[in-house]
């Protein structure tokens, strides 16, 4: 590490430089700027460095290689593990870059490295175009997409990586490199699904697809019509077209207009039903769902980047999630699915969850490293509380979920879904196979794991 002069010089240099704010910890607005969703991370990073363009990151890189700090990268922030931050390094900032640009004609949108989706989504909105986008609009597009990016439009237009034109990044000799299908290939495989190991993306570009009418099916019944409720919804994915999608949760009944009073704060169980298409369609689809018997219910059409504020995780909770990719979803796996509900935290924000896959996911490329494409069913434990106290029955009762789904699982996960569990889980994330492609990878763009706060991949 640098003598306290030497790096006392280079920080006042870096603030000196950059046009966006550099932040220490003695500065007004350091603890707003470490501060990330989960409220389980505490860390303290030497510098933030709060970008505003590419040539911003170019230097905030240069001054932590010369001063051989460490660096996290933060886009969102979103990562359940707070990889954004470290502890005595420099956070990469690029919160303050996030333009998004939509080409109707091109069908195309390039997204800025700090856009969040609800920056995306609602750029894209008014041109009636849309994206495979996380199902939470406070997700940052760029960690999302480069992780492999599930959302409600996958099953319809694929993955996000599926949907990936290029990527603008910085690499760790703070480089300018352009990755496409025709520039730098096999940096461009790497980052469907490697995440942020080869460098910061500082822009990427997607492509969209027509999107005029979006509706949804929100039904809440009683848990114990919970096995009904998830065998139906299994019978209406396996039938509905593409453009079916949503889910299957319990959760603790929200205090909204739609929830009869006695509800909220209880255990509930809910269908959701998210289609890419008209009302009238969706009606359709869901009516083996609307014939069930419930308690309180959505039902409509409804803009795409509303519905995707729905399940927003507010800041300030505490987070532990984790999740398997199940081979099938057969009624003795429905039965314990359902069963573990009665020990969620409840009245908390957990949502216990059963998402499906298949259409456009099974359909997709299958070179690039997401391994999960396969699997039909995932089942995503997300506890979130707010009670310190409640700490060790949240984080064991997703490890209940997991071990439970074992028979069934498909041995492959979706990096995002996961917290740090270890460098087998980042291998069940990427595919064995490729995770040699990958380290081969950043070999030639990151040879001393310089960005290494990820899923992280070593060079080989």
């Amino acid at each position: 590490m640098a003598s306290p002069s030497k790096a006392g010089a280079a920080l006042a240099a870096l603030r000196e430089d950059l046009v966006g704010d550099v932040l220490a910890p003695e500065d007004p607005g350091y603890d707003e700027a470490r501060t990330v969703f989960n409220s389980m991370i505490d860390r303290r990073p030497a510098a933030i460095a709060q970008c505003v363009n590419e040539d911003d990151v170019v230097r905030a890189i240069r001054f932590a290689r010369d001063l051989d700090l460490p660096i996290a990268v933060r886009g969102g922030g979103h990562s359940v593990a707070g990889m954004a931050l470290n502890d005595g390094g420099l956070v990469v900032d690029l919160r303050h870059m996030r333009t998004v640009t939509v080409d109707p004609v091109a069908r195309a949108v390039r997204v800025a490295g700090g856009a969040t989706m609800s920056d995306l989504d609602r750029t894209c909105a008014p041109h009636a175009l849309a994206t495979t986008g996380g199902r939470a609009s406070t997700t940052g597009v760029g960690g999302f997409v480069l992780g492999g990016g599930s959302g409600w439009l996958d099953r319809w237009c694929g993955l996000a990586v599926d949907n990936l034109l290029g990527v603008e990044l910085v690499t760790a000799d703070g480089e300018r490199v352009h990755a496409s299908a025709d520039e730098h290939p096999d940096l461009f495989w790497a980052l469907h699904g490697g995440g942020g190991n080869f460098g910061v993306a500082t822009a990427l570009t997607l492509k969209l697809h027509p999107l005029p009418e979006f509706s949804i099916a929100l039904l809440l019944y009683l848990p114990e019509f919970g096995p009904e409720v998830v065998r139906t919804y299994r019978e209406v994915i396996a039938h509905g077209p593409d453009e079916a999608s949503g889910g299957v949760l319990y959760v603790t009944g929200p205090p909204e207009e739609f929830v009869p009073p006695h509800l909220v704060g209880t255990l509930l169980c809910g269908a959701l039903l998210t289609y890419a298409g008209s009302e009238a369609d969706m009606r359709k689809v869901a009516e083996p769902l609307l014939a069930l018997p419930h308690e309180a219910e959505v039902v409509g059409a409804m803009p795409y980047a509303d519905v995707q504020c729905m399940l927003d995780d507010p800041p300030g909770m505490r987070n532990y999630w984790s999740a398997e990719y199940l081979t099938e979803l057969p009624d003795a796996y429905v039965d314990l699915y359902c069963a573990r509900a009665e020990s969620m935290p409840v009245p908390t924000g957990t949502i216990h969850v059963l998402f499906p896959l298949g259409g456009a996911i099974a359909r997709g490329p299958h070179e690039y490293p997401v391994p999960y494409r396969d699997a039909p069913w995932a089942v995503h434990p997300f506890a979130m509380w707010e009670d310190p106290a409640d700490d060790a029955r949240s984080i064991q009762w997703v490890r209940d979920v997991r071990a439970e789904a074992q028979p069934w699982s498909t041995g492959d996960v979706y990096l995002n879904f996961i917290g740090d569990e270890g460098a087998d889980r980042v291998v069940a994330g990427v595919g064995a196979d490729n995770t040699r492609r990958l380290s081969e990878v950043k070999r030639r763009y990151d040879p001393e794991n310089v960005f290494r706060f990820n899923h992280n991949i070593t060079p080989a």
